[in-house]
């Protein structure tokens, strides 16, 4: 670890206080500040810059599976957004609205897009005409607006940045399968990407997306404990083509109603990479997301001949396709070691005048801070095998804590206890009860329904709270 701290005094132990440990991590390393609107952030560079390789990593699965990238617009008439009963009554308290344009009243009111599925709907409404057009396989990347009451950087804001899909089919049949296509994308991009270990399933009911039909989710455990919804796919089938008339003539000639989809991924990841790798020296980024996977740092600078060599290592590295940069600013080694460490990338190779006269580079590991020795002339061929190494050792961590926080309970004295004395998810049986649902959620203190797993276990026969017959096994949690 660096030796010196002015860094790692700024930030707060994770372990004494995690909320303000996040906060500082996020100051410290520079990734977003709060901007003069309340509750919408100002992206900085290094942070805006784990968002592309986001958005380039992600972008390419999409299109892998045939989907195309649009754009709709940012506005949508309030008449229009009104037409799905369920969507805007789950919608209304969080939509922002225009009510006046320049110096006149609109003649309608126009809401600022908190999700673009009426959009697309009176859209394909008009375009839609033969089973010929369909399927349609759309994205967007864009901003949202949703009027929260309380923001935290990422993970909560009144503006955020996110992908949102769309598409329609001819079948239910079609429509579920990709619902099921794009939560799988999700679940191999975070894990393998993001070297984040994640529980997946369906919503219950009452914490499905307004207005579909069935909501499959991926579920994050952070350092605290706590659950992130860290994306989401909806099943819709076809209640939003029957309030917007999206018909098409299928093979027989007959008018049938389209089945829909939608899916969407925020930069509240970016809050997951954070609170699941992050330590009480920064930022710690997965190679395969971070934006520089390395960092040549030259010791002893001044010296005749360290800069040309440091120089010459950094273009083979980036010429073998490794994202790597170097700090030649004129600072202590330990404050440019300290600073590699709060930004999270991965590696760091110091090179200086010994280095040189023994051929031979240190390469140290941000995930576990360990130093190792590598031949000058083999480091293009070495430092993918030490980022791989990186990558897997972080999912490992990472997933040895989720699975050590999971627990199960068949009493609610039992569950309830457990809460109280730790932190992580339980598994317990749930006869299908709303009222349950929220009682078990009242008395844990906010640990609500995070999914129902596709592999359920069978812990009991009975409902954990009322005792009747249960239908299901759920992760409880409480969640951000």
């Amino acid at each position: 670890m660096a030796k010196d701290k002015k860094f790692v005094q700024n930030i707060t132990s994770r372990d004494v206080d995690f909320a303000q440990w996040y906060t500082d991590v996020v100051k410290e390393a520079k990734l977003c500040d709060y901007s003069s609107v309340k509750g919408c952030l100002i992206y900085e560079p290094n942070g805006y810059a784990i968002w592309e390789m986001v958005q380039k990593n992600l972008d390419a699965r999409f299109k892998e599976t045939g989907v195309q990238n649009v754009y709709l617009p940012v506005f949508i008439p309030e008449s229009l957004l009104q037409k799905e009963a369920d969507h805007v009554e789950g919608f209304a308290p969080e939509v922002a609205t225009v009510t006046r344009g320049g110096f006149e009243d609109l003649e309608e009111n126009l809401c600022v897009r908190p999700t673009s599925e009426v959009l697309f709907c009176d859209h394909w409404q008009k375009t839609i005409k033969s089973y010929r057009d369909l399927p349609k396989l759309y994205n967007q990347w864009c901003s949202v607006v949703r009027w929260e009451k309380t923001t935290r950087p990422f993970l909560r804001s009144r503006e955020f940045l996110w992908q949102e899909g769309h598409t329609i089919h001819a079948t239910a049949k079609e429509a579920e399968e990709r619902t099921q296509m794009m939560l799988n994308i999700y679940y191999d991009f975070v894990t393998k990407d993001l070297a984040i270990p994640l529980i997946c399933g369906r919503k219950t009911d009452s914490e499905k997306f307004a207005g579909a039909e069935a909501t499959y989710t991926i579920e994050a455990m952070m350092h605290d404990g706590k659950a992130l919804q860290s994306g989401t796919s909806h099943f819709f089938g076809d209640g939003f083509a029957e309030a917007f008339g999206i018909k098409f003539l299928n093979k027989d000639n007959e008018l049938e109603c389209v089945n829909q989809t939608s899916w969407g991924l925020s930069t509240r990841i970016i809050g997951a990479i954070i609170m699941v790798h992050g330590d009480d020296s920064g930022l710690v980024l997965p190679p395969r997301i971070a934006p520089i996977q390395a960092r040549v740092i030259p010791i002893a600078q001044h010296k005749e001949g360290v800069l040309d060599r440091a120089y010459e290592l950094l273009n083979k590295l980036q010429a073998s396709g490794i994202r790597a940069d170097i700090d030649v600013a004129e600072k202590t080694p330990g404050w440019k070691f300290c600073e590699q460490e709060m930004l999270g990338i991965p590696v760091r190779i110091e090179i200086g005048p010994k280095d040189i006269e023994a051929g031979q580079v240190v390469v140290a590991r941000r995930d576990n801070f360990e130093k190792i020795v590598v031949d000058i002339d083999k480091l293009e061929v070495e430092l993918p095998k030490i980022l791989d190494d990186v990558q897997e050792n972080m999912y490992d961590k990472a997933k040895d804590f989720m699975d050590s926080h999971i627990d199960t309970a068949v009493t609610m004295d039992e569950m309830i206890k457990k809460f109280n004395v730790q932190r992580g998810f339980i598994k317990a049986m749930w006869c299908g009860s709303e009222e349950c649902e929220e009682a078990i959620k009242h008395e844990t203190g906010g640990a609500g329904s995070r999914c129902i797993p596709f592999d359920e276990e069978h812990l009991s026969d009975t409902c954990i709270y009322c005792g009747k017959t249960a239908k299901h096994m759920v992760y409880w949690g409480k969640s951000y």
